[in-house]
């Protein structure tokens, strides 16, 4: 593989890091803070809606997507790039697997799904959603820096192949 295409390739990657990470602001910033806003039952009902469609989005399947890429992204580099450009590509793909896959499946997601099993309008609910409306923003947060880390080191690294 040219040195042009891999830095296109890592350019790409970042971008697409970026555009998850875009996804998780919005959740922090405004969506999130709305939906806790609203009527527990209403912001319930509201966040089971969008949790269940999720499974079924182009961002679903670009934030798992990424992580194959990554990995075969990192490997390339070990077997073919030396400097900054290798070092950006294996820390951008460590931060994006641990803060935005790991994140997601151990925090996020048992969060989403402890949530899916309550009846929105139910008082456990309504407990539950006040802790869980703080606490999933908290980890969002985390996922959102995540993966505009690993964006800014997939560009650098895009950068320093150029």
């Amino acid at each position: 593989m040219s040195a042009e295409l891999f830095a296109y390739i890592c350019l790409a990657v970042g971008l697409a890091s970026a555009l998850v990470g875009g996804v998780f602001q919005s959740f922090s910033d405004f969506v999130m803070a709305g939906l806790v806003r609203a009527a527990p039952s209403g912001g319930i009902d509201s966040m089971q809606q969008i949790n269940r469609t999720v499974f079924r989005s182009v961002f679903l399947a670009t934030l798992l997507g990424l992580v194959p890429i990554m990995l075969v992204m990192s490997l390339l580099a070990w077997q073919t790039q030396d400097g900054a450009a290798k070092t950006m590509i294996f820390t951008g793909s460590a931060i994006y697997i641990v803060t935005v896959l790991g994140v997601t499946m151990f925090g996020n997601v048992p969060m989403n799904e402890r949530l899916d099993r309550l009846p929105h309008r139910d008082q456990d609910a309504a407990n539950y959603w006040k802790t869980y409306g703080v606490v999933w923003t908290r980890w969002n947060h985390v996922r959102t820096l995540g993966s505009i880390a690993s964006a800014i080191c997939y560009l650098l690294a895009a950068m320093a192949l150029s």
